[in-house]
């Protein structure tokens, strides 16, 4: 089995090996981070599930992996006034009861052997339609499955209500109402419907939730961008701190893991971050859907793998997982490299 040959004595039980996969997955992750606004921590689950570590150690340190990234990432939204705190207390409750009911789902999956399976069959699904999604919108050059850099710099009256959101404001209107910062009235029980949905999809998956809770913030209860990054990663905080929590109670939270996984993030994210201000998003994100679908397969065929005790299969898939995280990386790094290039030439050609 793929954990088995990387096991070993070492920091917090893990093997130098892995302490070095782990470092260097963190480093692309947060790349990824830093650069969409939502990285490859969907991804860290899946791999840890492949490299055959229990389902409960899996989604647990991957919870508390999201926790630390996001954050140092609310610090920054905070600075910039971009997290509201009253839309984030809001959701706190539904997102509670949903990430019990995730972790609750996951222990009772792996009191019947069945975690593992289930696990990798949502993940296939989940990568496959938010791939898909991203890829055909980056496509059609509708600037959707990421984080629009140069729309943070709006003022939030300049940002126009999705026509689904005002329906569902015009429609749902039982009380209580909450205005919201852009001058936002919905009802709290559509927010805490959102809540509960990601809060369940966080403590099931071991994610954060945030690519499905910030498109749910902008489309079903109607927030501007920025406050709905900002306060996605305030409740990424809360989610992934709980989270964490209640699975490190039952033994699910492995430092090993988690320590050099946010090591290599903490860098990958500023590196991604800078990348922000000289390279347009459009120009990368078809790539990002690309990961995302290739993510999907390599699941599915780990999982196949693992299935038939097929170890070639399951090293295939975490290859294949890996490096479509690293190609996705790589590309940020070398269009931004190429675009200081070009900015230095053209700074050099106007001072002659």
């Amino acid at each position: 089995m793929l954990g088995s040959l990387l096991s070993g004595p070492g920091f917090l039980g893990t093997s130098p090996e892995m302490l070095a996969l782990f470092a260097g997955f963190g480093l692309v992750v947060g790349v990824l981070f830093g650069f969409f606004g939502m990285g490859g921590s969907f991804l860290v689950t899946p791999a840890l599930l492949m490299l055959d570590y229990p389902a409960p150690v899996a989604v647990g340190s991957g919870m508390a992996f999201v926790f630390g990234t996001a954050v140092i990432a609310t610090l920054k939204h905070h600075d910039l006034g971009q997290v509201d705190y009253k839309l984030g207390v809001i959701m706190i409750t539904g997102t509670t009861i949903g990430i019990e009911a995730g972790r609750a789902s996951v222990y009772y999956l792996e009191s019947m052997g069945l975690a593992g399976g289930v696990i990798s069959v949502a993940y296939v699904v989940l990568l496959g339609g938010v791939g898909a999604m991203v890829t055909r919108d980056a496509l059609k050059g509708d600037g959707g499955g990421g984080v629009d850099h140069e729309a943070t710099d709006k003022d939030l009256d300049e940002y126009e209500i999705p026509e689904i959101a005002k329906k569902i404001q015009q429609t749902v209107r039982i009380p209580p109402m909450v205005t919201l910062r852009g001058d936002v009235r919905v009802s709290a029980w559509v927010i805490t419907a959102v809540a509960f949905a990601t809060g369940v999809l966080s403590g099931f998956l071991g994610v954060g939730g945030g690519f499905i809770r910030m498109p749910a913030m902008i489309y079903a209860i109607g927030v501007p961008v920025p406050v709905a990054v900002g306060t996605d990663l305030f409740e990424i905080v809360f989610s992934g701190g709980l989270g964490s929590y209640l699975y490190g109670q039952g033994g699910g939270v492995n430092l090993g893991i988690v320590a050099p996984l946010l090591f290599g993030s903490a860098l990958g994210a500023r590196v991604g971050s800078a990348a922000t201000a000289v390279v347009d998003a459009d120009e990368i994100r078809v790539y990002f859907g690309g990961m995302l679908l290739v993510g999907s397969v390599a699941v599915g065929i780990g999982e196949v793998g693992s299935y038939l005790g097929n170890a070639t299969l399951e090293l295939l898939g975490l290859v294949l997982v890996i490096g479509a995280a690293v190609v996705v990386a790589a590309a940020v790094l070398y269009t931004t490299v190429t675009s200081l290039r070009v900015t230095r030439q053209q700074q050099t050609s106007t001072a002659d």
